[in-house]
């Protein structure tokens, strides 16, 4: 479409029936065959939109008024919404939501994998999708005068300040007060990431909701935290169940939130939670999934998908803290986990002697080397789990466990279109999807967990 075709002027008001939801909850509708993304539109609904950005094969518009409302549609619930960056769905009913998220799900298999006719299961939902994080990363600002500690605006790192969140465990709201009210109080100044000055830059907190033991991190920028005893004290009387206050010194420029080196201010160097019948230790470095409630559910659906014998080798990739590689050691022969973070490989050689475990070894390193080394030592896994970051899996990776030709591949996923793209090279390798399971790990948002079973199709 030529731009002179283009049948939308921009700060203009169009009637626009929307028709389906965007990767990001934007609701798509179109003008004349032409797209728009209007945030805040569900399907189902008519409303008047103003167009705000026009590129040449779709643009952008807001949402100035529904004209016919979808049933889909609710209160919603958090007064930041409008603002906040941190939710997407909060006007959509919990129902739709776990709609929404399994066709997610279907369409990037379609789209990005190329994948047809596989049956994806309905998401598997929370019964309550309340406060239900057990970890929190507040950035920290100022307005000129007084601290501001919440999320991000949308399409922005103006913070939002927020005395409460609703996807948080309730704690959070009373330690963003206190730290709120430390920073006021002795004047601390935080940190300013377009000129790299200040000191506080993030508040992290991890919290077991099981064991009921809570560790705050305070994110600096340098070694300095002035009056730094008054902050621990605040929060040792304050908040019961907190177990370690650390410091984590993050020097350099840029987003990435948490730095190498930690401090403890006061306690333990790690709180510890438990999934199951399993412990687990958790530090300020190491990786554990956010939502305690649905880990359980997830990782029950990889022991399902992965039907152990007792026998089994199983390689755990991306292992993180453990955590999967301790399930799946009660019911196989011989678990390999292997992750490329120190302090997580550290983590979990004492989580599989808090546990008893005997039968996992948990190995440092990147997964393709660590992975080719084993093979080549006669060791040959039956299974390979895979839950990497966001960003997937590296082809190298992928090339090597064809190469391996386990029996069975488990790949979980938090983003659905990189486990789309990456099972097209594991198809190409004469691997089949056999099963997809979406779960429900972060309501009121437009993430989803996905659990996949891949086998290898007999020539």
């Amino acid at each position: 479409m030529a731009r002179r075709d283009i049948p939308v002027k921009k700060n203009t008001i169009y009637e626009v029936d929307i028709e389906d939801l965007g990767s990001r909850g934007e609701g798509i509708g179109r003008v004349d065959g032409y797209t728009l993304f209007i945030e805040g539109a569900l399907p189902g609904e008519l409303v008047e939109a103003k167009v705000t950005k026009i590129n040449k094969n779709y643009g952008f518009a807001r949402l100035m008024k529904i004209l016919g409302k979808s049933p889909a549609r609710t209160k919603a619930f958090c007064e930041y919404f409008d603002r906040c960056g941190g939710c997407q769905l909060w006007h959509m009913n919990y129902n739709n939501q776990l709609k929404y998220k399994r066709k997610v799900v279907e369409n990037a298999l379609v789209r990005i994998g190329k994948i047809e006719d596989i049956d994806v299961k309905p998401t598997m939902g929370m019964k309550n999708p309340m406060r239900y994080r057990n970890k929190a990363q507040f950035p920290i600002g100022s307005d000129g005068k007084n601290a501001k500690i919440g999320f991000f605006r949308r399409r922005s790192h103006d913070i939002v300040d927020m005395d409460v969140c609703l996807i948080q465990h309730e704690v959070n709201d009373r330690i963003m007060a206190i730290i709120r009210e430390f920073i006021d109080r002795y004047k601390i100044p935080v940190y300013d990431e377009k000129c790299h000055r200040g000191i506080i830059r993030h508040v992290v907190t991890k919290i077991g909701f099981n064991t009921g033991e809570i560790m705050a991190v305070i994110v600096t920028n340098g070694e300095k935290l002035p009056h730094q005893d008054k902050l621990v004290s605040e929060l040792k009387y304050n908040i019961e169940g907190i177990k370690s206050i650390v410091q984590n010194i993050n020097p350099r420029k840029g987003n990435v939130i948490l730095g190498k080196d930690n401090r403890t201010l006061w306690g333990k160097d790690f709180i510890e939670d438990t999934i199951g019948k399993y412990r687990f230790r958790i530090s300020p470095l190491s990786f554990y999934q956010v939502n305690p409630v649905q880990t359980e559910i997830l990782y029950n659906k990889v022991l399902e998908y992965a039907d152990l014998s007792g026998k089994e080798i199983v390689f755990d990739l991306y292992c993180g803290i453990g955590t999967i590689s301790l399930f799946l050691s009660k019911y196989a022969g011989k678990v390999y986990g292997i992750e490329i973070v120190e302090d997580a490989v550290k983590d979990a050689r004492i989580n599989a002697r808090l546990n008893a475990v005997d039968n996992a070894e948990f190995i440092l390193g990147r997964a393709e080397d660590m992975a080719i080394d084993m093979m080549r030592d006669g060791i040959v896994p039956d299974v390979v789990v895979l839950d990497p970051p966001r960003k997937g899996c590296d082809i190298k990776l992928l090339e090597t466990i064809a190469d391996i030709k386990p029996e069975k591949i488990i790949y979980v996923s938090c983003n659905p279109a990189t486990l789309a793209r990456d099972l097209g090279p594991l198809r190409k390798y004469g691997y089949e999807v056999q099963r997809v399971q979406p779960v429900d790990m972060f309501p009121f948002t437009v993430h989803v967990e996905t659990v996949c079973l891949m086998s290898r199709e007999e020539k």
